[in-house]
């Protein structure tokens, strides 16, 4: 079940959000259970059948985690379950993700013939296995206490607004608030505006950004020019489609009392890749460097070892992504970034304004990586921008993209900075007159997305995949 459609927008949530603040308002342990209800038919709306992997992994997983609380003193044994969580759910995560890949690889590499099974892919299992996964390790940590009930961990792992795309959430940053967090009209009011931010995002700059994109991507004959638009506009798209389902869930998380981390933070203004990474997918960065980064030693080693830890950290990076070569090239080929900005020393010095340019080329040379079907069609997509086998350096499918879809465009590359947040703080200082402007705004935003929504618009959510 998407966040932009219809059935969630005027059935799923309204009815949660009724039963939620009316008939069990004030019965915490009844509107967690429900919650915890809603969550999975969430998910089996789409998944009937992968809701049962759901629920094999909360169970074990809170096995794992009893297991942990009581060997977490003694080192030999709190090794032992770490190492049986991690195995566990990495091979949930191989079975249906990368079993497929993997044969497939062998067999072309060995010239085999034996067959390969296809095995269809759960929505989101990146996302909520690493929260499961986080569950058993911040006990191990001492960063939060075992929870005694099943239920509560199924709820933090399963809880609709962050299922399927995130951001992942450390289960200790919302242990407290399964069974202690407060609504509030504030709260709620403020998660109500980021939803309708976040829905306007996807729907009206992602959904047709997509169309850009996808007819650059299609395989056909490109000019130097189409192929710079498409690859400007997958460089929105992806933006706009991952950071505005992100602040659906942060905002529909708000509605219910929880606080999830920020997952952006404006990136593409970032003056490297350093920062960039710190900006983007924020949840996932710091998973990566809570428990693999870190652990490994991080920083706080000899230079070999040093970048030996990036160079695991991003390959692991890019195969959490999915299973092609494509994403495991692009997690090398930020390592490689990486490794070269620690080399000169400009991941601890603050940059000029002016590296904020090239550092976003670099950034939509990788996303060209990221969406190409194969390594060689990433290739023949950046020769042709470089005017290199091209059709040549503009077409009339160009003029039609640019000339069809500048205003997008243009809105696109506004809301890649912060002039929202400084909307917001005009708000603020406006009293009710600014307030009252400033939600206009948005729900005349929200109700142009209603009429896309009613027409059928294209409404694919790229991170579903991983």
């Amino acid at each position: 079940m998407l966040f932009s459609s219809t059935v969630f927008l005027f059935v799923f949530l309204p009815l949660v959000l009724f039963f939620y603040y009316l008939p069990l308002r004030g019965r915490r342990n009844a509107q967690n259970v429900f919650l915890l209800i809603a969550s999975l038919g969430f998910y089996a709306w789409g998944e009937p059948w992968f809701v049962l992997v759901m629920i094999g992994s909360i169970l074990a997983n809170y096995l794992l985690g009893l297991w942990m609380a009581r060997a977490r003193e003694r080192t030999a044994a709190r090794r032992l379950v770490t190492a049986a969580a991690v195995c566990f759910n990495l091979a949930i995560l191989f079975l249906f993700k990368y079993l497929t890949f993997t044969l497939s690889s062998l067999r072309a590499a060995l010239g085999a013939s034996f067959p390969v099974p296809e095995i269809a892919l759960p929505i989101g299992i990146s996302f909520f296995t690493f929260q499961a996964l986080s569950y058993v390790l911040d006990i191990a940590r001492g960063r939060a206490p075992v929870q005694k009930n099943p239920l509560w961990v199924g709820l933090y792992i399963s809880f609709f607004p962050q299922l399927i795309a995130g951001p992942i959430v450390k289960y200790e940053t919302v242990a407290a608030e399964i069974t202690g967090r407060r609504e509030s009209w504030a709260d709620f009011s403020g998660g109500m505006c980021r939803f309708a931010a976040g829905f306007a995002k996807k729907v009206l700059l992602a959904n047709t950004l997509a169309l850009v994109a996808d007819k650059a991507f299609d395989g056909g004959a490109l000019s130097a020019g189409m192929a710079w638009l498409g690859s400007l506009a997958y460089t929105f798209q992806i933006f706009f489609d991952f950071s505005g389902y992100s602040d659906m869930a942060i905002g529909l998380g708000r509605m219910f009392g929880f606080h999830f981390q920020e997952n952006f933070n404006y990136p593409y203004l970032s003056r490297s890749i350093t920062e960039f990474w710190r900006r983007w997918h924020i949840s996932l960065s710091t998973w990566f460097r809570d428990y693999v980064y870190i652990p490994l030693g991080g920083s706080r080693v000899s230079a070999p070892r040093h970048y030996g830890n990036l160079f695991a950290v991003w390959l692991l990076t890019g195969i959490w992504h999915g299973a092609n070569w494509t994403f495991i090239a692009w997690g090398l080929y930020y390592f490689v970034l990486l490794a070269l900005e620690k080399s000169m020393g400009w991941d601890k010095r603050r940059l000029s304004g002016w590296r904020i340019l090239p550092t976003f080329l670099l950034v939509n040379f990788g996303w060209v990586l990221f969406r190409a079907a194969s390594i060689r069609a990433a290739g023949t997509f950046l020769a042709a921008m470089l005017g290199i086998g091209a059709d040549g350096v503009w077409n009339a499918a160009a003029t039609a993209a640019l000339r069809d879809n500048r205003v997008i465009f243009a809105c696109a590359a506004l809301f890649s900075t912060p002039i929202a947040r400084w909307l917001g703080g005009r708000r603020e200082t406006q009293g009710a007159a600014g307030a009252a402007l400033y939600t206009a705004g948005l729900l005349a935003a929200a109700v142009i997305a209603f009429t896309y929504l009613a027409k059928g618009a294209y409404n694919p959510f790229i991170y579903f995949n991983f």
